[in-house]
Parts: structure tokens; sequence; C-alpha cells
């Protein structure tokens, strides 16, 4: 199986259906149930279904994703400019300071390797705060 497989088998429009046994936790199955009488689905079928898919399709965009970094590395953006971006979508005044961005993510990573764009906003905002500039954050 592929990637194409599983983008060709999301994108199909067939009408058949199968039906399926699946074992759930006794949990999730409430907590659908609940959902459903929520408004989250028409059915607990269509809820299952939806939700399926939809991590279906996350799953392979992020292997075409991979797939495509891993061809061309260069393209990967760095730590810096995913938080920049994160910055901008968020109409975050810190988006304004591409240099702090940049700092903090150079920094972040010493104290956290793990660290996401999330953690060098807050890193850059705590720069910016103790060089004297506030940070007005977010606008709403």
């Amino acid at each position: 199986m592929s990637l194409q497989d599983l983008v060709d088998a999301l994108d199909a429009t067939d009408a058949q259906s199968v039906s399926s046994s699946v074992r759930q936790p006794g949990a999730l199955q409430r907590a659908l149930r609940a959902a459903v009488e929520l408004g989250f689905a028409s059915s607990a079928n269509d809820g299952i279904n939806s939700s399926l898919r939809i991590q279906l399709d996350a799953f392979a965009q992020r292997l075409a994703l991979d797939q495509h970094y891993a061809e061309y590395p260069d393209a990967r953006p760095t730590l810096a400019e995913v938080a920049l971006e994160l910055a901008r979508l968020d109409h975050d005044s810190i988006a304004d300071h591409p240099d702090l961005i940049a700092q903090a993510a150079r920094e972040v990573v010493t104290y956290r390797p793990d660290a996401d764009a999330d953690d060098v906003l807050l890193w850059a905002a705590s720069l910016q705060r103790h060089q004297g500039e506030p940070h007005v954050g977010r606008a709403s």
C-alpha cells in the first residue's frame, strides 16, 4: 500500500457501505452517544465515519509533507519561521519583531529541545518584556 492508495480511497465516491464490528472502550461509546445528542453528528455512525475521515485526511497530508521534506529538506521551515507565521495568523503583535522570534527560537531549544512555535512565541514575548517593551499580544 502507498500514500497514493490512501488518497485514492479517500477520494473515491462509491456509495457502497460495508458493515464492520469495531471494539470500542465503553467510555468512548458513552462519549459518542452524548456528543450525538449534543449535535456532533446526526448519528453515531456518521460521527464515527466523519471523525475517521478527518483523521485519515490529516494522516495522508502529514505523510505527503514528510515525503516532500525527505525529498526537499531545504523546504522544511525553521522553528522561527513557523513561529512567525503562527504569530501572524493569530494577529499577535510579536509578529512585528521577527528578530525577537528568531532569537527566541534559538534560545528556547536549549531549555526545551522539543519546543514548538507556541513555546517560541512565549519566549519571544518574555524577551520583549525584559527589554522594556510591553507585549500587547493577540488582537481580539
